[in-house]
């Protein structure tokens, strides 16, 4: 009788208590995911629980009695696998293995096999414990998981564009894929086991950057980069590469994934646009400046034609007073006009020094309507809006004036038949995207000057800020307007944009940064300029040019200032070790030979601090260097009245 059933029970009526190899029986036959049976020592079955049953298909009465070795394959029992493992289980104590076994109805299934052998108390062999389990499922997910496996290395092994590989911790190559052999030149067994520096360029292995590399893919979970990398042949290759970091399933840093294309195609055909942009850069570049020139040579030889004439007619005798008056005038005219010319160009440069102010806009333009007006045609009607409150703006006030007259100007040239002028200002959060520059962040004042005039043609509207470009007839327009704006917008912390539709009209936006600094109270100008000096001055003039520097205390003389002149730094720091207490004031040009006259001014301030300095010069980015804030500055060219004034400003100054 098998023994995986109960014993009967020795009362019909009721069932007696359990024995304890009751309880086991009942717990072996319990399992079911488990075979669990006994041999005797032939090995043959002689107990058989239900798990048995589930996994061999066979029931307890169909193969108690019978040879285990009927679940071999016939391979494996050919091979005598049975009575090796029997003979295994008595001499070692036990036998352990996976193989295929077969089931009642032929399948096969994957097992794990568990041979003990029973002794009885006396030691002797009486029979074996077999454990089985059935793995078919385990080695199924195994057999997909190594073919997947497979499939990803057969997929990195056939990537041929891309070095796909595995560093350790440190650094060291641990393999290699076809298309990193392709790229560097090296087989698998050349490089495994090798530091992956030794495809850096001698210069940045030492700079560190390998080290660097891993460190920032260790710390931000990424490295990414572009960077010549050097081949096994020696030759160099501009190289994108990803490095990225690898950790186990407890966390632990196993080394790193990196990635390297060789882009040398594109960054040779990079180059190359950037070479052919660069050659349209200067190609426009020439362009600009043949057109600046002829512009710039035009308006002067017509303010030199009158200043000339005018010259010449002076010379001449018989003129009355009144006569010769106008002659003054007009050289006194044309050489403002002048003035202004160079003013505008260096505003378009960013190079004409700006005095800036705290100013609400709205109220700037308010206080030029009566002036807006009159440049209007009588059959244009004029309209503003203001948002309020509206934010204050540190900018130069009169160049604000002066853009925004311009750009009035080219809204009543586009509107010849009549039309409505809007002027209006808003505060904006940020600046969009203008001629192809990102965008601004910030808080900015908005004024926008709309038209409803003829409007401009696409192919004008990308070169309307050049200097000297204007879409108006001969002697109608110099192209400076719109340049002096732009030049003032960029100079100012801002920017300017256009729309325009052709037949519809423009609308002109100059966009500049708001502050939140108070306004401060100072005194005007004009009230300073029509102020004398209560003395005749002691002047060191500065002057390295001998025309301008003998025209200078010609001037200075017949203001009633005596002055003294050195023709360098070195010359007039050496005349005031001599006598500095004999002069009243410093009056300096700023570009020298040697030592400028700013870094003269620093001198002089440090010796002699209580000496007044004015400085000079023609040239707007001298003017505009921060490092010459601290003194008088005065702008080339200059009136008796903005000379006598800043005299006066660096006097009263001196005395404070």
């Amino acid at each position: 009788m098998s023994t995986d059933s109960l014993p009967p029970s020795t009362d019909s009526d009721a069932p007696g208590p359990l024995t304890g190899d009751d309880r086991f029986h009942l717990l072996v036959n319990a399992i079911k995911d488990y075979a669990i049976y006994l041999l005797d020592e032939q090995g043959r079955v002689s107990s058989w629980n239900t798990g048995a049953q589930r996994l061999k298909g066979y029931t307890a009465d169909e193969i108690v009695g019978q040879h285990f070795s009927r679940f071999y394959t016939p391979e494996d029992i050919d091979a005598g696998l049975p009575e090796r493992a029997l003979a295994t289980a008595r001499a070692k104590g036990k036998f352990e293995a996976q193989g295929w076994r077969v089931k009642k109805d032929g399948t096969r299934f994957w097992t794990s096999v568990h041979i003990e052998p029973v002794l009885d108390p006396d030691g002797a062999l009486i029979g074996f414990a077999k454990v089985t389990r059935d793995l078919s499922e385990i080695l199924e997910s195994e057999r997909a998981l190594l073919a997947s496996e497979e499939r990803f290395r057969i997929l990195v092994q056939g990537v041929r564009d891309y070095a796909i590989y595995m560093l350790d911790p440190v650094g060291r190559v641990s393999n290699w894929n076809a298309g990193a052999q392709l790229i560097k030149g090296y087989a698998a067994h050349e490089i495994l086991g090798q530091h992956f520096s030794r495809f850096y360029t001698p210069e940045d292995r030492q700079r560190g950057v390998p080290a660097h590399a891993l460190q920032v893919a260790l710390s931000e979970k990424k490295y990414e980069s572009e960077a010549w990398r050097v081949r096994k042949d020696g030759s160099r290759f501009w190289a994108s590469v990803v490095i990225d970091p690898l950790y186990d399933e407890q966390g632990k840093h196993i080394g790193f994934a990196k990635i390297t294309r060789d882009i040398t195609d594109r960054k040779r055909a990079q180059d190359e646009m950037d070479r052919a942009r660069d050659a349209l850069a200067q190609a426009q570049k020439l362009e600009a400046i043949g057109r600046l020139t002829g512009g710039v040579a035009h308006d002067f030889n017509n303010l030199l034609t009158i200043i000339r004439s005018s010259a010449e007619m002076l010379r001449k005798t018989g003129h009355d007073e009144v006569r010769r008056e106008r002659y003054i005038q007009a050289i006194a005219d044309a050489a403002d006009r002048a003035a202004l010319l160079s003013r505008q160009l260096l505003a378009y440069a960013r190079q004409q020094p700006l005095r800036p102010e705290i100013f609400r806009a709205d109220a700037r333009i308010k206080a030029m309507t009566q002036m807006i007006r009159t440049i209007l045609r009588a059959t244009l009607s004029l309209e503003m809006q203001f948002a309020d409150p509206l934010g204050q703006v540190e900018a130069d006030a009169s160049q604000f004036d002066t853009a925004i007259l311009n750009m009035v100007v080219n809204a009543n040239d586009a509107m010849p038949d009549g039309g409505r002028l809007k002027i209006s200002a808003r505060n904006v959060d940020g600046v969009p995207p203008v001629r192809a520059h990102a965008a601004a962040h910030g808080e900015f004042i908005a004024i926008s000057i709309e038209d409803t005039g003829s409007g401009i043609e696409p192919a004008a509207l990308g070169r309307i800020f050049e200097p000297f470009f204007t879409t108006k007839p001969v002697n109608k327009g110099t192209g400076l307007g719109l340049s002096q704006a732009y030049g003032f917008a960029k100079q100012s912390g801002g920017e300017i944009d256009v729309v325009s539709r052709v037949g519809e009209g423009t609308c002109f936006t100059l966009y500049l940064p708001l502050t939140t600094k108070s306004a401060r109270i100072a005194v005007p100008d004009e009230m300073v300029q029509d102020t004398e000096p209560t003395r005749p001055l002691s002047i060191l003039m500065v002057e390295d040019n001998d025309e301008v520097g003998e025209f200078g205390r010609g001037l200075l003389a017949e203001m009633g200032h005596s002055a003294t002149r050195a023709v360098n730094a070195t010359e007039a720091l050496s005349i005031l070790q001599e006598r500095a207490a004999g002069f009243d004031l410093v009056f300096s040009d700023v570009v020298m030979p040697g030592t400028n006259g700013v870094e003269l001014a620093k001198e002089i301030r440090l010796k002699w601090p209580d000496l007044p300095i004015v400085l000079t010069s023609g040239y707007g980015h001298v003017l505009a260097d921060d490092r010459s804030r601290e003194f008088e500055l005065l702008h080339k060219p200059y009136s008796l009245r903005e000379l006598q004034a800043l005299f006066v400003r660096a006097m009263t100054k001196a005395t404070r």
